[in-house]
C-alpha cells in the first residue's frame, strides 16, 4: 500500500470536551510557541508532496479554532500535487465559515456528531450544541463541501440508544453516517469496558430499517465499510478499529500539532520534525527523513493495539 495521505493536526485545542477525548477540559495544551507555524506545516505538506503524499486532511483538536485557518486551507490547495483537501470538524463554527472554506478550496468535510438527541449530545460533549452543529451541516451540504461524512463514537450506556436516529440520517439525507468502534486512549476517558462493536451496531440498525446492502468499492482508500439502507439517500458506514485489522492497508501519516511526525496512531514511535526544521535543516535533509518514515512506516505499526495511554487531542482525530 503507498503512502499518500497526511493528516495534519493544527491545534490541540478544542471548544468541546467530549467524554471519550478530553472530559477533564484540558490535556495540557501545549505551549503557543511549540505549535507549528502555518509556514511550518506548509513547507512539510509541500515537500511531503515530493515523497507521494497526494491528500492532506486537516484535524486538532478542533480545527476551526485556529485562527485563520482559512489562509491555511488556501496554502495547502494551491500546492502542486496535492489532489485533494479535507478537515474533521466537530461542527460547532462550521455554519458561519463553511462558504470560506469551499471558497479556499477546501474538498469536503467530515462532522463527528455522537448523538441525534439534544440532551444525549450535552451528556457527551458537555455543551448544547447540537442544533448548531445541525446547522453548520446543512450550510456545509449546501455550500458543496461533500460528499459530507458524519462520524458517531457509540458507547455502551452513553449513546448506544442513537443508533437509530444516527442511521436515519441517511435516509433523508446525501452524507455517510458512519459508526466508529471506540478504542480508549487515555486514563482520562471512558473505560475498555464502554467499547461496542460493529456487528452489535449493525444488527441494531438491520432490526429497524432491514438489512443493509454492501457497497463495492466505496471507501477502498480508508478502513471503513460502507453499507446502504435500501431507497436511502445516503450510506451507513463502520470504522471497525477494534474488532478488526486494517493496518497493512494504511496509508496515513499523522502530524501532530507540535510537529512530531508518527508513522502510525498506535505507536510511541514518532519523529520530531519542527525541531529539525527550526534548526536549519534545508529540504532536501527533510524530504529525506520523509521518505525513510514512510519506507519504515509498518515497522512502527502496532496491529491495533491500544495500550500507550496519549491523547487523541494532541495527535489528530
Amino acid at each position: 500500500m503507498s503512502v499518500d495521505y497526511l493528516r495534519i493536526s493544527v491545534t490541540d485545542k478544542c471548544n468541546l470536551r467530549c467524554v471519550y477525548c478530553n472530559p477533564l477540559g484540558s490535556c495540557g495544551y501545549v505551549e503557543h510557541r511549540e505549535i507549528l507555524s502555518f509556514e511550518e506545516i506548509h513547507r512539510i505538506a509541500r515537500l511531503s508532496v515530493r515523497c507521494g503524499i497526494q491528500s492532506v486532511r486537516l484535524t486538532g483538536g478542533e480545527p476551526l479554532v485556529r485562527r485563520n485557518i482559512v489562509h491555511l486551507v488556501q496554502k495547502i490547495t494551491a500546492t502542486p500535487g496535492i489532489n485533494e483537501v479535507t478537515l474533521t470538524t466537530n461542527g460547532v463554527l462550521l455554519e458561519p465559515m463553511a462558504a470560506e472554506l469551499k471558497a479556499a478550496g477546501l474538498s469536503r468535510i467530515n462532522v463527528s456528531v455522537d448523538s441525534a438527541e439534544r440532551e444525549c449530545y450535552q451528556r457527551i460533549t458537555g455543551f448544547d450544541l447540537l442544533e448548531k452543529v445541525t446547522r453548520g451541516i446543512y450550510r456545509a451540504i449546501e455550500v458543496g463541501l461533500t460528499p459530507l461524512k458524519i462520524n458517531a463514537v457509540i458507547l455502551k450506556g452513553i449513546n448506544e440508544s442513537q443508533v437509530p436516529a444516527l442511521a436515519r440520517i441517511s435516509l433523508y439525507l446525501p452524507v455517510a453516517v458512519r459508526f466508529i468502534e471506540y478504542c480508549p486512549t487515555s486514563r482520562h476517558t471512558r473505560p475498555s469496558h464502554d467499547f461496542i462493536a460493529n456487528s452489535q451496531v449493525r444488527k441494531i440498525i438491520e432490526s429497524r430499517f432491514g438489512p443493509l446492502s454492501a457497497i463495492l468499492g466505496m471507501g477502498a482508500n480508508g478502513p471503513a465499510l460502507y453499507f446502504k439502507v435500501r431507497n436511502s439517500a445516503g450510506t451507513i458506514g463502520f470504522i471497525s478499529g477494534r474488532t478488526s485489522v486494517f493496518c497493512r492497508s494504511c496509508n496515513r501519516l499523522r502530524l501532530t500539532s507540535d510537529g512530531k511526525l508518527r508513522p502510525c496512531l498506535y505507536s510511541a514511535h514518532q519523529y520530531d520534525l519542527k525541531k529539525l526544521i527550526r534548526s536549519g535543516a534545508g529540504d532536501k535533509q527533510i524530504m529525506a527523513l520523509l521518505e525513510r518514515i514512510i519506507e519504515e512506516k509498518h515497522r512502527y505499526t502496532k496491529f491495533n493495539s491500544f495500550t500507550e495511554d496519549f491523547s487523541m487531542q494532541k495527535i489528530g482525530g
